[in-house]
């Protein structure tokens, strides 16, 4: 038997190619797709940041220039399939190849199957789940065209795990568990690895909408069960940790993102607010 081969620290990240899905954010603010796209350009990944707002993506990518990193901004729908298409061409013919996708586009949503309006759930279904599924569509071919398989990162929320009365929502996260899992077991033989993020109440800019008070904030905080407030940077780090070599033996499964909510179980308002 041969000896095992020492674990390098190397990430191998460098050279290597991503697109990054809802990849802008409000202003300076630091969400879940640009936290990711920033500390991938730091790894020395050219990273492709799409956004259906292309002036958010833009501001993206002027903060990973200022840091000395290599990124291109690209305008896309990703609940369109032609869409996702011409942003994986744009991401090959700028780049020359593509080896990551972090899937990340997401909307939120409230109410019990009873209360939900039939356009909210087809809405959230559509941009929660179909656009990975889009995604990843148009991306695993160039992946494996690429010559070094790759890896996907899709998105997913705690909410899949703890439901707290976001019916739509919840249900949508629970389907891109199944769709993580149901990929990595497609796509492994081809060198592919596939896994989830499910983030807890983190802060983004996201969260910072009307109504997000300071008590909230706070309570949203004391549900952690390390009484810490999470961070699009905390997500970032762990999109960037699956995609690396560093999770080579990893695949088809969901890291929790969230200082031990879930282990806790608060009170469902505290949550997704």
């Amino acid at each position: 038997m041969t000896a095992e081969a020492r674990p390098s620290d190397d990430t191998g990240l460098a050279g290597k190619v991503a697109i990054v899905t809802g990849g802008g954010a409000a202003g300076d603010g630091i969400g879940n797709g640009r936290a990711a796209a920033m500390l991938l350009a730091r790894a020395g990944v050219s990273v492709l940041v799409a956004d259906r707002k292309g002036d958010l993506a833009q501001h993206t990518v002027d903060m990973i220039a200022a840091e000395g990193g290599t990124s291109a901004a690209f305008e896309a729908d990703v609940t369109k399939s032609d869409q996702c298409e011409a942003m994986v061409a744009a991401a090959v013919e700028r780049f020359g190849r593509l080896d990551f996708l972090d899937n990340n586009v997401g909307v939120g949503s409230r109410g019990s199957v009873v209360d939900e309006e039939v356009r909210i759930w087809e809405t959230v279904m559509r941009v929660n789940v179909e656009s990975m599924f889009l995604a990843s569509k148009h991306a695993i071919p160039a992946m494996i065209e690429s010559g070094d398989g790759g890896a996907i990162v899709n998105v997913a929320s705690i909410a899949a795990l703890l439901p707290t009365g976001l019916t739509a929502y919840a249900t949508s996260k629970g389907a891109v568990i199944s769709l993580t899992r149901a990929m990595a077991v497609d796509h492994g033989r081809q060198g592919i690895r596939v896994n989830c993020v499910a983030p807890g109440p983190v802060y983004t800019p996201m969260v910072q909408a009307p109504g997000m008070t300071d008590e909230l904030r706070e309570a949203r905080r004391k549900a952690s069960l390390l009484g810490i407030e999470g961070t699009g940077w905390d997500v970032g780090q762990a999109v960037r940790f699956l995609l690396s070599d560093q999770a080579r033996y990893i695949t088809g499964q969901t890291l929790i993102v969230d200082g031990g909510t879930t282990l806790r179980g608060p009170d469902r308002h505290t949550l997704f607010s």
